[in-house]
């Protein structure tokens, strides 16, 4: 009895020896698989550098003509950029970096856009207008957001990288610069622009009858906290008791830019949080106590498809926070951060995260939906070929230095004369021309148009008929 008893003893302590053993070999693997795998990743790195030095040196060695090392590295590291197939990180030349430099500046020699690429399937795609910058040949040549850019001198942009385009684009202020640009499906035609100097503008702002601040942000530089904050004293002056923000065509800018505006409505809480895999890049940014703007003032933010970046992070905090009511079309989408590193005399640009909003939402390749939708009128493929041929033919700028006193009279027998010549153009279309080639000719810039401005109109009409609270407690969010 007893030595069976002992038996089964060892027999158990056998079989606890053995759990134990298999359940610390298991943990053993869980500890060491993550130093295992990536031990096998920088073997794998270095097994892959290694294949890199073989062939660099055997080209070096062997081409059938001399090869220079530094067009070789450099082609290098433009291939290695493009194949992360993201659009916003690239290597970046000495020549790319003196002009990121004219860039921060706020100084170069151009044509005035913001411009983005969008790969199609063979990594390859046109050129698209993010927005134009006000005021520069490009604005002042008619150039809008969703333009895609076909040609530059000549040359399809199709293969190009964006870094090519912006170089092709830049240059000596007065020289010229012929585009191709497609506007909807098929209609293209061809514009030459005058580079000039262009300094980027930030803040627009006037006051809207019935005490409504109108506050255009036009990009986000490091002095648009300033310039925010001058116009908010500017509104308190002038009473004011709500606010439109228009942040349309805003292709974005930096990100203290943003941050530090986006504070002047908080005193406390969430503005933005970004996101990547090194843990440096987590971060979330909050707001400093003390506001310019009360918590109560009614707020209605403007968006559309050319809103991104830095824009898109105003617009999400506001309206997540329940701080404002966003009308308009979906935004750009643009929603990674860059950093810029310099490497010898060039450098290379590398999304390290993604930014989400309060709400916990990233908006990179979906944009910031608006809690109302409301878009501007466009012109079908018929009507923007009649556009092009009315404006090749500069008959607007005609009839205006033509024409002594222009007034109502005088409009409509032109549009009349138009219509008869084969013009088929809606009458507010037309009108709408006349009157912005008018300003253009006297040089007159409208800060806000209540006349033609149809989102515009909507954000005006809910302040004016005091609905706002309304509006915004409907929303879901």
């Amino acid at each position: 009895m007893g030595n069976g008893f002992g038996r089964h003893n060892r027999r158990e302590r056998a079989l606890w020896m053995g759990v134990t053993t298999m359940l610390l070999a298991a943990l053993l693997v869980i500890l060491v698989s993550p130093t295992v795998l990536a031990q096998n990743q920088r073997s794998d790195s270095e097994r892959y550098l290694r294949m890199f030095k073989q062939v660099y040196e055997f080209i070096e060695n062997n081409y059938v003509e001399e090869v220079d090392a530094e067009k070789l590295i450099e082609g290098a590291m433009q291939g290695m950029f493009d194949a992360l197939e993201d659009p916003h990180s690239a290597y970046l030349t000495e020549r790319d970096m003196r002009g990121l430099g004219d860039t921060t500046a706020g100084e170069f020699g151009g044509v005035g856009l913001n411009i983005s690429k969008q790969p199609d399937r063979d990594g390859k795609g046109y050129i698209e207008v993010v927005s134009p910058i006000e005021d520069t040949p490009a604005h002042r040549a008619g150039i809008q957001s969703g333009d895609l850019i076909v040609e530059v001198e000549g040359q399809s942009t199709r293969a190009m990288r964006i870094d090519e385009v912006v170089d092709r684009l830049r240059g000596e202020i007065g020289t010229e610069v012929a585009v191709k640009i497609q506007r909807g499906e098929q209609h293209r035609f061809d514009v030459t622009l005058e580079r000039g100097s262009i300094e980027v503008p930030t803040v627009r702002k006037d006051m809207i009858p019935d005490d409504i601040g109108f506050l255009r942000i036009i990009q986000f530089t490091p002095h648009t906290p300033d310039r925010v904050a001058d116009a908010i004293e500017y509104f308190d002056d002038n009473d004011y008791r709500s606010m439109i923000i228009d942040l349309r065509s805003n292709p974005g800018g930096v990100l203290n830019g943003v941050i530090n505006t986006a504070d002047l409505f908080f005193s406390d809480g969430e503005i933005v949080g970004t996101s990547g895999r090194s843990p440096r890049e987590n971060q979330v940014f909050t707001a400093r106590s003390g506001q310019k703007v009360p918590d109560e003032l009614p707020i209605i933010v403007l968006i559309d498809g050319g809103s991104a970046s830095a824009s898109e992070i105003l617009a999400g905090a506001l309206r997540d926070r329940d701080r404002a009511f966003v009308i308009g079309e979906t935004t750009f989408g643009k929603g990674s951060v860059q950093q810029v590193r310099r490497i010898g005399d060039g450098g290379f640009r590398l999304t390290m995260s993604r930014y989400y909003t309060p709400g916990g939402v990233y908006i990179d390749k979906e944009g910031i939906v608006p809690d109302r939708t409301v878009s501007s009128a466009s012109l079908s493929d018929d009507e923007l070929d009649h556009f092009a041929r009315l404006r090749e033919e500069g008959r607007i700028r005609a009839f205006l230095q033509e024409t002594e006193d222009v007034g109502e009279a005088e409009i409509d027998a032109f549009i009349a004369e138009l219509s008869d010549d084969g013009f088929e153009l809606p009458q507010q279309v037309l009108r709408r021309l006349i009157r912005d080639e008018k300003n253009r000719l006297d040089g007159v810039t409208m800060v806000y148009d209540l006349e033609y401005d149809e989102v515009l109109q909507e954000a005006v009409e809910i302040l004016r008929a005091g609905t706002f609270e309304e509006e915004l407690k409907a929303v879901q969010r």
